[in-house]
Order: C-alpha cells, then structure tokens, then sequence
C-alpha cells in the first residue's frame, strides 16, 4: 500500500485506468493513428509511413504508473513488426466507442507527467 507521499505522486487513477483497460481489451482490435512523436519513430524503419493512416491495435497491456497503458501497434508493411507505445502517442476516431474515455486518460495522463516532472526537477 502506497504511502500518502507515494500516492501524491501516482500518475493514474488506478481503478479508472483498471476499467478503462478492460473495456479497451473488450473493443480489440480497434484503429488508431500514430501521433508525431511515434511517427518520426516509425519513419526511421519506414520512410514512407503514412501517419494520417489508421492502423490496427492488436494488443493493450498496463505497464503499471511510470508506463501506463500501453498498445500494440501494427504496421502492415513492417510485417510481423509491432510497435509497442504508450496509448497517449495515439488518437482514435470520435466512432470509437471508448474515444472519450480515451481522451480524458490521455489529457489526465500528460497533465500529471508535467507535475511529476515539475515536481522531481
């Protein structure tokens, strides 16, 4: 049981990260598109990556606070290659059932990063 200094510094909302992850695996697989950071990543394997592109996500797995949700990104052209990535370097379409709940983890996400940084630094 994490300490009331420890829990201060939690990132995400366990059980809300909990329940999202597990409607997330009920959805799979769904389509996402690469955000810039991912993309300029893919694009060293691929120069022709199309990042406007949806690509399929196969795989989603919690990798605890400092990782967060994580997904498994295929790219076609690279074969069996996944790319593993945090589900805030992605955007899902507004059809996506989940996509507000998506959205909302992602904002929450980043937002309590930049504190922790702020608050390490």
């Amino acid at each position: 049981m994490p300490s009331d200094r420890q829990a201060h510094h939690l990132i995400d909302n366990p059980q809300q990260t909990e329940r999202l992850l597990e409607r997330l695996q009920q959805h799979l697989p769904f389509s996402a598109v690469a955000g810039p950071q991912l993309a300029a990543v893919i694009r060293e394997k691929l120069p022709a990556f199309d990042a406007s592109r949806q690509y399929e996500v196969s795989k989603v797995h919690y990798l605890g606070d400092p990782g967060g949700i994580m997904c498994f990104l295929h790219v076609p052209e690279l074969g069996e290659e996944v790319f593993v990535t945090s589900i805030t370097h992605l955007t899902v379409g507004p059809r996506m059932p989940l996509a507000r709940e998506i959205a909302a983890y992602q904002k929450h996400r980043v937002k309590r990063m930049r504190r922790v940084d702020r608050s390490a630094a």
